[in-house]
């Protein structure tokens, strides 16, 4: 973000001024996964494939995570425009997106739904301080090589701007009849890996298979310590101690409603 930039606006708020393997299953794609290849977007996937607890699977096609777009080429923005993208959500930052501009294929709209925006203050749902210290102490245990990543996806779900960034971008896959829509933000991997994580957990997506997309990032970098799967979990921990489960989160965090949830459900399980 990267989620380190985050930090930065905890540490004003507040004045305070060995790592894990990577699993075996964390190696491929979903089965059936849409193989869209991009020159200019390493980490360009399909989120779809995963089979649910109750026996069904999530369409590929959809929805695609990615890292940024700005390099993309021309063959690239044809490649998207044969997959039928109509919608492309930035979770970026403003320096990020006005120093790196996304390249939109032709005829799809263009959203932010930015994660460390102050747009609605520099508010959390409990208190920061306890947070990073937490934090802090769980990555320190854990032997993270990135401990402003141990720190910032617990953040990630306790900062309220973040809540509105995650809400408007479930909500606008879920609106998108239009087309498949691809979510973003630097590397793909951060950001666009929580997003993904709480899309998945809404769709009834097994921790394990979640816990694996996120590990693909590795490969698809090429940097066995992109992500560390102690970060995924810290986030996930945050979600039980603030709201006790994923669903909780979804509608007392994110303000998702029943219909945006039942959408989410009809357009992407089969």
């Amino acid at each position: 973000m990267r989620v380190r930039k985050l930090l930065v606006a905890v540490t004003a708020a507040t004045a305070v001024a060995g790592g894990v393997t990577v699993p075996a299953w964390a190696s491929s794609e979903a089965p059936g996964a849409v193989a869209v290849n991009l020159e200019g977007a390493k980490n360009f996937r399909d989120v779809g494939g995963y089979t649910t607890t109750d026996g069904r699977t999530v369409r590929t096609g959809v929805v695609f995570r990615s890292d940024k777009l700005s390099r993309l080429t021309d063959a690239d923005l044809r490649r998207l425009t044969a997959a039928n993208v109509s919608l492309d959500v930035d979770l970026r930052n403003v320096k990020e997106r006005h120093d790196e501009p996304d390249r939109v294929p032709a005829g799809a709209r263009y959203q932010v739904a930015d994660v460390v925006s102050l747009e609605h203050g520099l508010r959390f749902h409990d208190n920061a301080a306890v947070t990073l210290v937490k934090a802090i102490a769980a990555g320190l245990l854990n032997g993270s090589d990135n401990l402003g990543q141990s720190i910032g996806y617990p953040f990630m779900v306790d900062f309220v701007g973040a809540d509105h960034a995650f809400g408007d971008l479930l909500r606008a896959i879920a609106a998108n009849g239009s087309g498949a829509t691809v979510f973003h933000c630097s590397a793909g991997k951060d950001r666009t890996g929580w997003g993904t994580a709480i899309l998945l957990s809404l769709l009834g997506v097994p921790r394990a298979a979640i816990e694996a997309d996120f590990m693909l990032s590795n490969d698809k970098l090429g940097d066995p310590k992109a992500v560390e799967l102690s970060w995924l979990r810290a986030a996930f921990d945050e979600v039980d101690h603030l709201y006790g489960s994923m669903d909780a989160y979804a509608r007392q965090g994110l303000r998702l409603d029943d219909a945006t949830i039942d959408a989410l459900k009809a357009r992407l399980l089969i």
